[in-house]
């Protein structure tokens, strides 16, 4: 049996007897023979006859080269046809020379062994080889046998060999004579025939030179190029023309030409008739198939149109009915096959055609799937831009296709993969891109110079007025344009609609809806349920999905708390090779003129030489990454307040995901960022909080307000500031806008109240800006200008010098003397009054209720340091008059001459009117300053004040001028006790409308000392000439009304009941 295998194998030169496809060098041989045969010339023969051989060679079956191998006149059988064509004795295959085994070459394949691909390497296994390797056979083929088997297969090889070496000896032995008769008739032949047309005598006298002739004759004949060479007109005697000689073609050369020339004639005349009757049946077959087939021609363009126009139903219907084809082409060879039936030609045509039609069908199939594969790993969750409602997003309809079409790997999978590893990559692109952008705009920023004060107030004074919501006010325009880059690129990672996040949370909804399957029931499964497998996801694709979520949360929630938390960046090389790519981030709505992360123009730097770090000048804002050099507190609320609520809101998206909401330490890490990043922002706008309070003493520009000529735009700017910064703040620590979890089940809380650290920060710079915005107003109140006497106080900020700006007004009433010191004193010290009576205490309940605490410390300490500047402020105003009243009224009472010459005085001493004369300037440098009325709070403070300060003043004078030389004490006289009596009382009925408690017992502790100081008989007489005293008085008022009706209360208004702060 195994015998008969071999030699079936080697009959039809077959790998195996069952192969599995078809042997590819039957095909060449296939298509040789088929060329052979094309090349012969047609036999003269009926056109009937020709037409019927055609169709019989036409309808061989490709089958038939197995029989045209094994006919083959000259081959030998088992022997081997190399790629041109030639044979070689050497067998393909061969029995084991030790008849262990029937067949070498299987054994060999059995030990994967490549024998089949390299026929040199067969051939050292094979006995007929002259290649043959004993040691490399035995060492492959025997490697397994053991020593009893070798010494069987040497005893079987040795057998063979006396066999075959017995049968050719008998052989020779009984055909020997055979043999020489045989060799002896061949020889005599051929010399008969070589010879022929030689005589006798020429050939015994050529016999001599024959060594020499064959040599010229083969030196002769080395030059000759062929029996139709032009060269070759060697003269052949028509008798030898017959002879077997090279010279005459071993005997054809007579005959060849003249068949050569009626071969020719006869092309000529029946070529063209043959030629198109065959060319007509020829067609004539062809359109049969074309009609027969005409379905499976137009499939394969069907196919190509639909996918050029992205018909997918098409595509997928066209592919189906190609399918169909197929599959009925292969049921008719599974047929045949099983019935050993022979395929008919037309059976054999139908499987042809749908061989190729499928294959070309696969090829654009094929490249189609790959094409839709890449643009499915692109594709987003969200639909078609341009598309109908109706229609299923992009990503399922992809899918869909994909399963009608057939796949191997399920594509719900691919995508999910695909579509995180996307969302991965555009993540990082966006947050490296937007780092590297924000760290460039700061450098640059941070290298120029430091605003002047000036310039930074003008952008405080924002916080009132019509530029309250101007953003392009709050600041200067490339601080806005940082902050609206740093808006931009947190929306374009944080947002729900615009942002990454929003495509993180929808990437989990629709991965879930994967996972339960509510998804797949929008989905085909494929021609005859064949991609049904592909819907399911299993359990680890399940996993994977959810740590691809997971990975995608911990890089978003990372990279914005780093950028928050960790400082500037020192090295941008390390981040600059290579420079991201700009990401398709979506644009955000934004003003004209502000940044955004695609506007490229404002980022052109050389990445090899990016701008150099800042310089470090020890200022607040050096610490962090997203904050602006120099920004003030404002632009940074109005834009912190923005960034958190979307780092809050997004927070809350991200603990939204089922994944993370079952997970507490994931909702904590989330907890964990909102807090570091509110207490990092908290920190950053404290820092510019404190800058601003020092710089808020550039909002005083002496300016009056439009609402009280008392007073300047300098406290209503002051608080506008604070009311914005302590609203702002608030927004920032609470974050009421920033939307909590409330997807899938309970609600999550991820965005909770401030911890008490960091409303104490705030509650802390709030009453430090108050204490530095005050001590700035008095010293701007203090500060003096270079005069012409030389006088010279630090200004080089200017403060003492009116802004003329949009917040100045032109009319006159709104025009201030800042040059003159006490104008500036006055006008602050009725804002200090303004702010302490009613501002201070609205702005403290704002705070109290924005921020749900009780500032009963803090307002007392505030109230206390108001109070404190104030007195420290007044004192300053007041200090130089009171001195200056002191000594008028020293030198007045201890001139000789106050006594009175007559025993009865009629007038006041002139130091008295120099008193109520420095008065009323006093009181009309207060009423001009203040734009007020004679009883306005202020001017009845400060005259209440020194009107005490005189009393106190001329106590002491006359205690002095009743002291004589060695301390012994001087009794005041009639006349004395009566000017003393008469000046005190005629400066207090003057100035009755400023007389305070402090005043009135002043009064009465000057008469107590002027009582002590006299004897009983002038007290005695003093009271007779009382009534004499009040007639005097009473001429000396009426006489000075007009000179001091400043000091006279005005009808129709109320008298204020509040008393004068304490200043002591």
């Amino acid at each position: 049996m195994a015998e008969t295998e071999r030699i079936l194998l080697n009959h039809y030169k077959l790998p195996s007897l069952f192969p599995s496809e078809w042997p590819a060098e039957k095909d060449e041989s296939d298509a040789s023979s088929e060329d052979e045969e094309r090349n012969k010339p047609l036999p003269r023969v009926p056109s009937k006859k020709l037409a019927k051989s055609m169709s019989k060679r036409m309808s061989k079956s490709r089958f038939s080269v197995l029989e045209r191998s094994a006919s083959k006149a000259g081959s030998v059988p088992g022997s081997q046809r190399t790629r041109d064509g030639t044979e070689n004795l050497v067998q393909k295959d061969e029995a084991d020379p030790l008849g262990m085994t029937a067949s070498v070459v299987n054994t060999l394949r059995r030990r994967g062994l490549p024998v089949e691909d390299d026929p040199a390497f067969r051939n050292r296994f094979l006995l007929s080889s002259t290649t043959f390797s004993p040691t490399l056979f035995l060492s492959k083929v025997h490697n397994e046998a053991s020593t009893d088997q070798l010494l069987q297969g040497l005893d079987f090889l040795s057998q063979s060999i006396e066999k075959k070496s017995a049968s050719l000896k008998v052989l020779v032995e009984s055909n020997f004579q055979r043999f020489v008769k045989a060799k002896a008739t061949i020889d005599n032949v051929y010399n008969e025939m070589r010879n022929q047309g030689v005589d006798a005598q020429a050939e015994k006298k050529s016999r001599p030179h024959s060594r020499h002739a064959s040599s010229s004759s083969w030196k002769h004949t080395r030059n000759v190029s062929g029996p139709f060479s032009p060269g070759n007109k060697m003269q052949v005697d028509d008798k030898r023309k017959n002879a077997l000689i090279k010279e005459s073609e071993f005997g054809v050369q007579g005959i060849k030409v003249p068949l050569m020339e009626v071969a020719m004639k006869a092309e000529e005349v029946w070529g063209p008739a043959l030629g198109g009757k065959e060319r007509e049946e020829s067609l004539r077959g062809v359109l049969t198939v074309l009609e027969r087939n005409r379905g499976l021609f137009e499939v394969g363009g069907t196919i190509q149109d639909a996918i050029k126009r992205k018909d997918y139903e098409t595509l997928v219907e066209e592919h189906n009915r190609a399918r169909t084809y197929a599959e009925g082409a292969r049921e008719i060879a599974n047929r045949a096959n099983q019935n050993n039936s022979e395929l008919t030609d037309a059976e054999v045509q139908q499987i042809l055609v749908a061989a190729r039609m499928w294959a070309d069908v696969e090829e654009h199939v094929g490249e189609f799937k790959n094409e839709t594969r890449k643009r499915l790993a692109d594709v987003g969750t969200g639909k078609q831009s341009g598309t109908d409602e109706s229609k299923p997003e992009e990503y399922l309809e992809l899918i869909g296709v994909l399963l009608q079409l057939g796949v191997e790997e399920s594509p719900i999978s691919f995508w999910l993969q695909a579509r995180s590893e996307k969302l991965k990559s555009k993540l990082l692109r966006t947050a490296e891109f937007s780092k590297i952008q924000i760290e460039v705009l700061r450098r640059r920023l941070a290298s120029n110079d430091k605003p002047n004060l000036n310039t930074s107030a003008a952008y405080l004074r924002s916080a009132i007025g019509r530029d309250r919501h101007n953003t392009a006010a709050m600041d200067a325009p490339k601080v806005v344009e940082f902050w609206e880059f740093v808006n931009s690129s947190m929306t374009s990672l944080l947002s729900n609609q615009h942002g990454l996040i929003g495509e993180i949370v929808e990437y989990w909804e629709v991965a879930q809806s994967f996972v339960n399957g509510s998804a797949q029931r929008r989905l085909p499964v494929g021609i005859d349920r064949r991609s049904r497998e592909h819907l399911d996801l299993s359990a680890d694709t399940v996993e994977d999905v959810q740590n691809r979520t997971v990975d995608l949360v911990n890089i978003l929630r990372e990279t914005v708390f780093m950028f928050f938390a960790d400082p500037p960046i020192d090295d941008l090389s390390s981040i600059l090779s290579p420079i991201p790519e700009t990401p398709a981030t979506p644009a955000t709505p934004r003003s004209a003129g502000i940044l955004s992360p695609l506007d490229k123009t404002r980022f052109n730097f050389d990445p090899s030489n990016p701008p150099p770090p800042s310089p470090m000048r020890g200022a607040a804002w050096e610490k962090y990454a997203f904050w602006p050099p120099y920004a003030n507190a404002l632009s940074g609320v109005h834009y912190l307040g923005k960034i958190l609520i979307l780092v809050g809101t997004a927070a809350g998206d991200l603990a939204s995901i089922g994944i993370i909401k079952r997970d507490q330490q994931q909702v904590e890490m989330l907890k964990m960022l909102v807090g570091a990043v509110r207490e990092r922002c908290v920190q950053a706008v404290c820092a510019a909080w404190d800058t601003d309070a020092e710089n808020a003493k550039g909002l005083e520009d002496w300016s009056r307000s439009t609402e009280r000529n008392d007073l300047t735009n300098m406290p209503d700017r002051f608080v506008a500031f604070e009311r914005e910064v302590v609203i702002g703040m608030q927004g920032i620590c609470w974050l009421q806008e920033a939307r909590s979890s409330k997807r899938e089940g309970l609600e999550v809380e991820i965005v909770v109240p401030p911890p008490q650290k960091v409303v104490q920060t705030v509650r802390s710079q709030f009453v430090k800006s108050l204490y530095k915005a005050l001590s700035g107003m008095v010293e701007n109140a203090e500060r003096r200008k270079k005069t012409e006497d030389g006088l010279v106080d630090d200004d080089a900020d200017g403060l003492t010098l009116p802004a003329h700006n949009a917040h100045t007004h032109s009319s006159a009433s709104a025009v201030v003397d800042s040059n003159n010191k006490n104008v500036r004193k006055l006008l602050t010290l009725s804002n200090l009054q303004h702010l302490r009576k009613d501002l201070i205490n609205n702005l403290l309940s704002e705070f109290e209720t924005s921020f749900s605490v009780k500032l009963t410390d803090e307002s007392t300490t505030i109230r206390d340091v108001v109070t404190q500047i104030d007195a420290r402020l007044f004192h300053s105003y007041t200090r130089p008059l009171v001195e200056r009243l002191s000594t008028i009224i020293k030198s007045g009472v201890s001139s000789p001459s106050w006594a009175p010459r007559d025993r009865r005085p009629t007038d006041a001493r002139p130091y008295i009117y120099s008193v109520l004369l420095s008065l009323v300037s006093v009181q009309s440098e207060v009423s001009i300053a203040a734009l007020a009325v004679t009883d306005h709070l202020l001017t009845k403070h400060i005259l209440s004040y020194l009107l005490a300060e005189v009393c106190s003043a001329l106590m002491e004078a006359y205690k002095a001028k009743s002291t004589g030389p060695g301390g012994q004490v001087v009794k005041f006289n009639l006349p004395m006790l009566m000017q003393a009596t008469l000046d005190l009382e005629f400066l207090a009925q003057t100035m009755s409308v400023y007389t305070t408690e402090k005043a009135s017992d002043l009064q009465g502790q000057i008469y107590k000392v002027l009582d002590e100081r006299t004897d009983n008989e002038a007290r005695g007489s003093l009271q007779r000439e009382l009534a004499d005293m009040r007639a005097t008085l009473k001429k000396l008022k009426e006489r000075t009304r007009g000179e001091f009706a400043c000091f006279k209360r005005q009808r129709g208004r109320k008298e204020t009941v509040e008393g004068p702060p304490s200043r002591n």
